[in-house]
């Protein structure tokens, strides 16, 4: 019975683990902080294409406190390339768009840590919709290929 209890605690342990750990990483006001260039976000409902960890809903609620009210949706002219997408005439990305307030924008913003990791880009997707879609900085792309093997880079 004794071994019941000490996986209890060690699983409670983990989660909270878990929890700090995405809570830090994702929503605290330590670790980013956007960049001063960056234009204000508009105080309206915006449209989002996701096509990565933003699809799975229960990432979207930790990240943005909301569904997004996603529907199925496909970016025609690139491809997927692990995280990044490149032009390519003859593909497409399957996602989801998101429909988000300000505040959720801004919240997406952080976790994609607008201006270091990634930059969001005005595209239209294969049924006319405008969204914006995140796509990796060159830089940030730089940063994790030009170091040694077996190092691995901590990008804020």
């Amino acid at each position: 019975m004794a071994w019941v209890k000490r996986l209890l605690v060690l699983c409670v342990i983990l989660m909270a683990g878990l929890a700090g750990w995405l809570w830090l990483t994702m929503l605290s006001p330590w670790f980013y902080e956007r960049p001063d260039d960056l234009a204000a976000i508009e105080q309206r409902t915006h449209h989002v294409f996701v096509y990565g960890t933003l699809r799975y809903a229960p990432v979207r609620w930790v990240v943005m406190g909301g569904s997004g009210n996603p529907r199925d949706a496909t970016l025609t002219g690139y491809r997927r390339n692990g995280l990044d997408l490149s032009p390519a005439p003859e593909h497409q990305v399957e996602g989801l768009l998101l429909r988000v307030s300000a505040d959720q924008l801004a919240r997406l913003d952080r976790y994609e840590r607008l201006g270091i990791r990634y930059e969001r880009v005005k595209k239209q997707l294969a049924d006319g919709t405008r969204v914006w879609v995140y796509q990796r900085l060159p830089n940030a792309q730089a940063m994790r290929t030009s170091l040694p093997a077996g190092h691995i880079a901590l990008v804020p």
